[in-house]
């Protein structure tokens, strides 16, 4: 808030009236907060991001920081590891939030938790985030997809949600979109037959039977078919790119999909979420941590650098975001094993204040003292920050009830 003389004594007479109109006007905040994520980049580190040796270390405990060694970032009072250096200077834009912590510890579960803020039921599958976004936020006039997952093979997320909700695979970004052109063998007047053939096909099917899944089916079909003529599909293409920004976020499979996802959000793609695996160093973490670091270290300081250079970063909020932490203690193989108590995942852009540490761990890495974040609330902020309403609720086909972050309450403080 801005103060000037008018308000300071406005303020200070309340109080002395035995009321305060500033306490008033902060706990009204959060509904003036600015919505500003327009565009959402989710970097799912898969498998279980150590803290103490990224974003959550514990500088003055040696004892548990192992081969990590704490340096300053951009932001005062902000120290994190010296596997991050390009990280470090990107802090200022960035919200740590060191106080997270899950109710599930394997990987399967904490991962769908995650990314749906549900635990798993065997009766039911739960829309991940990127499908709610999808559903609310998505333009039907784009021949684009609203949600585009990289580095994945067959992965929807849509729940119980209708089909068209869910992530568009990009299993490769160097790859693009695969198969999205016309067979060489076949031509545009066959091609357009078969098509016509398969409408009549379906619309006869579906005056016999009609089903919901199969409408879906049809739409998803009738969408990729669009897709395959646009000129949209360049956008796939990260060849099209100057070498100064191919070098620059780096020649590896994640650092190509943050280039991908940066392409992706400038083109109007409202969820691309960007996946980092095979983090579960439960032996031998510093033989595999450095290379793996350096790696999502260079994409992911390239990408928040790059979208502060357009002019993008304020409408796009990007995300880290792990299953669970590991544990303080190395083990007898120098390993880190699983630990849902107290991790850190990071947020930037998209009308969040950068250059602050949220929540508090104890020095020994063990427990948190301030301000625990749960995955639900987390979703809720990232849920608030892309312009959804996290009370509405939706009805499931079965006539059950489930909200965008199940019970999360949004963190208004990182604002």
């Amino acid at each position: 808030m801005n103060f000037d003389r008018r308000d300071f004594f406005r303020y200070s007479t309340g109080a002395l009236c035995g009321f305060s109109p500033l306490a008033n006007s902060l706990q009204a905040q959060p509904r003036q907060l600015k919505q500003n994520a327009k565009m959402v980049i989710y970097v799912n580190v898969s498998g279980g991001l150590s803290q103490l040796d990224s974003f959550g270390i514990k500088a003055d405990n040696k004892e548990i920081s192992g081969q990590s060694k704490a340096i300053k970032s951009s932001a005062d009072g902000i120290r994190i590891s010296h596997f991050f250096p390009r990280m470090a200077k990107q802090m200022h834009h960035v919200a740590l939030i060191n106080s997270m912590h899950t109710n599930q510890g394997a990987h399967a579960e904490g991962d769908y938790y995650t990314h749906t803020s549900y635990v798993p039921r065997s009766s039911i599958i739960h829309p991940e985030l990127g499908a709610w976004v999808s559903r609310f936020k998505g333009d039907s006039r784009m021949t684009l997809p609203a949600f585009v997952k990289i580095s994945a093979t067959a992965s929807s997320g849509a729940g119980f949600f209708e089909g068209k909700y869910g992530a568009l695979p990009i299993a490769k970004a160097s790859s693009g979109l695969q198969y999205s052109s016309r067979h060489r063998h076949v031509d545009k007047k066959q091609f357009d037959q078969r098509l016509q053939m398969l409408s009549l096909l379906n619309k006869t099917y579906s005056k016999k039977r009609s089903h919901k899944m199969v409408e879906t089916y049809s739409a998803a079909y009738d969408n990729a078919v669009r897709l395959m003529g646009s000129k949209d599909l360049d956008v796939f293409d990260i060849n099209n790119e100057k070498k100064k920004y191919l070098d620059a976020y780096g020649n590896n499979d994640f650092g190509q999909g943050c280039l991908l996802a940066r392409r992706l959000a400038e083109s109007g793609v409202k969820f691309i979420e960007v996946k980092s695996n095979a983090w579960d160093h439960h032996n031998g973490i510093y033989e595999d941590f450095p290379k793996q670091a350096a790696e999502l270290d260079q994409g992911l300081a390239a990408l928040i650098h790059d979208l502060s250079q357009r002019g993008m970063l304020n409408s796009t909020l990007v995300v880290l975001s792990t299953e669970f932490g590991r544990t303080p203690d190395l083990s007898p193989g120098k390993g880190r094993g699983h630990y849902p108590k107290a991790y850190t995942c990071l947020l930037a852009g998209g009308g969040i204040s950068g250059g602050q540490a949220y929540g508090k761990v104890s020095a020994d890495g063990r427990d948190i003292e301030e301000n625990k974040v749960s995955v639900p609330d987390f979703n809720a902020t990232i849920a608030y920050a892309a312009g959804l309403d996290v009370k509405k609720v939706i009805t499931s086909p079965e006539g059950r009830p489930f909200t965008v972050a199940h019970k999360g309450k949004p963190l208004y403080q990182l604002f």
